[in-house]
């Protein structure tokens, strides 16, 4: 299914984005925020646009006062200046909740003061006004998702009726007159419980943009699962699913009129299967079904004129950028990469930035693609992949801006300084975090995007140490002289797959091998390029095959977790699948997408069984009082390679 990005208006306000979760007052279907915003650039002549915005309001409001509407939309110009707004309920709130909701987010929303533009958005409705008329946007920076913390009882089964929910959802909600649509499913036949669950777009939409947020949504929202609620949001579209009630059941309709026949519910049958562990067969065809039915078609790999069709990044002055960093300060220097420095920046409005001063060299191409990569990789949003909120360009300087990540890296927490400190439920969120991020990437965006350097110092954790990707799209950026290691490879030691490090053969199956190398780190506890002297002079992945063959996996865990915290066999079953990613035909390599599968069935199928994989020396053994740099490919370009027999 083609997900088409829209082409946002050429005056759209840039926005700063507040998430915040909170109730103010009220129930909390029409009063819990879920996402706030206010334009970055004020209005002119203030003292009419705050007059058009009371009117707007009034004329909001008395549409949803005075009849069934859940949707209004209004305008209002005098003093030269014009003010659009919009409001939408929940179809399943009462004319009382409706109104009740419009008026706390008419109140909270003036906390925009003087800016042109705002947006508040609730569980139970979505206000917004703006100084360019927005109507039929569905999609703008600032979607976002909030998943519950609880896993639900039925595990594997939820997730399965879930996905199955939200598909239907994505496929039919766009359909439906009014955009609106309100499900009750049942888990299992015969069981007591249902899950809840509703999908909106502005009534103002089209088919065609609804379909869009819809499937922008779904890729969402469906990584909450099997957790027992979850919400995504964006500019014109919500999706909400929870296993407790929060609308009458003769609210529910039947959407299977507005599904395609056929498609949906057999290709959700299969992956049933799948959860259930009933085999193989099953489980290739189930992952094939999912894959196919998910993927958008792409521009061909390294085409990006699809990225005309995507919003740019916000254009950061040097000065403010200088001033954020103390004018790049050592004090301020986070940390050193392949691809440059890293510092941390505080802007002029407060927010807190991750600045990297990319080291490009100079060269005609990277002026030409510099800009249209940047936008591409600023348009990736996934909740485990580190978010780019803008760049800079000043004469030779490259600069990025991300969002900031107050953990630091994940190898700081496996061999730094905070060692030790992970826990095993943290460890293996961590795990299966970083294979959906790695999923999205690969599969799901509208591009396919080859990260090429996947290891534990770019895995970034955030405030409830969630993993969170970064670096992904900037090997493309790389020169040609500094794209490979000595034959062409922009990878790490240790983490390269292969055949992309001896051959320069690249493909996703490349970080597919490098997840495996780090999963088996988180597990371990210990790097991939370090050998103790109690392992025989075996790197990690020799030792993890030998525990395998053996049957002894559970000798490879860190032995700073406590073995009553962790279930042995699902420890086996996440070193298989490591196993399974590293083997030494990239063919016979898991995608992502089945990763992320078979990380969330309860078993390994035991005809899944990992084969042995290449053992690669490279002359960099890192033994106990020696180090080694595993730094970026560019500092390691005079590594020698040589195959390593079993032991």
């Amino acid at each position: 299914m083609m997900m088409q990005l829209k082409v946002v208006l050429t005056t759209l306000v840039c926005w700063s984005i507040i998430i915040s979760y909170h109730c103010v007052v009220g129930d909390s279907q029409t009063s819990t925020v879920l996402n706030s915003g206010c334009s970055t650039f004020n209005a002119s002549n203030l003292r009419s646009f705050y007059a058009n915005i009371n009117g707007t309001f009034s004329d909001l409001r008395n549409q949803i006062s005075n009849g069934s509407k859940h949707f209004a939309i209004a305008q209002e110009a005098r003093g030269e200046v014009i003010v659009y707004s919009l409001f939408q309920c929940r179809n399943y709130l009462s004319k009382k909740d409706c109104v009740a909701c419009f008026n706390t987010a008419s109140t909270q929303i003036r906390n925009c003061s003087a800016s042109n533009g705002a947006r508040l958005i609730y569980d139970g409705c979505f206000l917004r006004y703006e100084s360019e008329r927005f109507y039929d946007q569905t999609k703008q920076p600032g979607g976002g998702i909030l998943c519950g913390n609880k896993t639900a009882k039925e595990g594997a089964s939820f997730g399965t009726t879930g996905q199955k929910v939200l598909m239907d959802l994505q496929l039919a909600t766009p359909k439906i007159k009014g955009f609106f649509a309100a499900t009750k499913t049942l888990v299992n036949p015969g069981s007591n419980s249902s899950i809840y669950a509703i999908a909106q777009c502005v009534e103002t939409a089209t088919e065609s943009t609804c379909l869009d947020c819809m499937t922008a949504g779904l890729n969402n929202l469906q990584t909450c699962l099997p957790n027992t609620d979850g919400r995504a949001y964006d500019a014109g579209c919500f999706m909400r699913y929870s296993e407790t009630p929060f609308f009458a059941d003769n609210q529910a309709i039947d959407i299977t009129n507005y599904l395609n026949q056929g498609g949906s519910s057999n290709k959700w049958a299969i992956i049933g299967g799948v959860v259930g562990g009933v085999g193989l067969v099953a489980i290739l065809l189930a992952i094939l079904a999912w894959r196919q039915y998910r993927k958008p078609k792409r521009a061909p790999r390294g085409n990006i004129l699809g990225a005309t069709e995507l919003k740019g990044p916000v254009n950061y002055k040097y000065s403010d950028l200088k001033a954020a960093t103390k004018n790049f300060s050592e004090e301020n220097k986070l940390g050193e990469g392949g691809f440059g420095d890293v510092y941390k920046g505080t802007l002029k409005n407060g927010n807190v930035v991750a600045v990297k001063k990319l080291v490009l060299g100079k060269s005609s191409k990277i002026d030409n693609d510099f800009e249209s990569e940047v936008k591409l990789i600023s348009n990736v949003h996934h909740r485990n992949l580190v978010r780019l909120l803008g760049c800079c360009s000043k004469k030779q300087e490259r600069i990025l801006v991300y969002e900031y990540m107050a953990n630091s890296s994940l190898d700081k927490f496996l061999f730094g300084d905070r060692q030790g400190s992970l826990n095993w439920k943290q460890r293996r969120g961590i795990i299966l975090g970083t294979a959906r991020g790695l999923a999205y990437l690969h599969e799901e965006f509208h591009i396919s995007i080859i990260h090429r350097d996947i290891k534990t110092s770019n895995i970034l954790l955030d405030d409830n140490l969630h993993p969170k990707i970064a670096d992904f799209g900037l090997a493309r950026l790389l020169p040609g002289d500094r794209s490979h290691l000595s034959t062409g490879v922009a990878g790490t030691l240790g983490y390269t797959a292969p055949e992309y490090a001896i051959h320069g053969q690249l493909s996703e199956k490349a970080d597919t091998y490098s997840y495996g190398i780090v999963v088996l780190e988180i597990i371990s506890g210990q790097k991939s390029t370090e050998v103790k002297k109690d392992d025989d002079g075996e790197y990690l992945l020799q030792k993890s095959w030998k525990l395998h063959e053996r049957g002894m996996h559970l000798e490879l865990m860190d032995k700073a977790l406590d073995p009553n915290d962790y279930d042995g066999e699902e420890v086996k079953k996440m070193i298989e699948i490591a196993l399974l990613c590293t083997q030494a035909s990239a063919g016979m390599r898991p995608t992502m997408s089945e990763v992320v599968v078979l990380l969330q069935t309860r078993s390994l199928v035991e005809h899944l069984q990992p084969t042995m994989p290449v053992f690669v020396d490279t002359n960099l053994r890192s033994r106990e009082g020696h180090s080694t740099s595993t730094g970026s490919s560019t500092s390691n370009a005079t590594a020698s390679f040589s195959i390593l027999s079993a032991r």
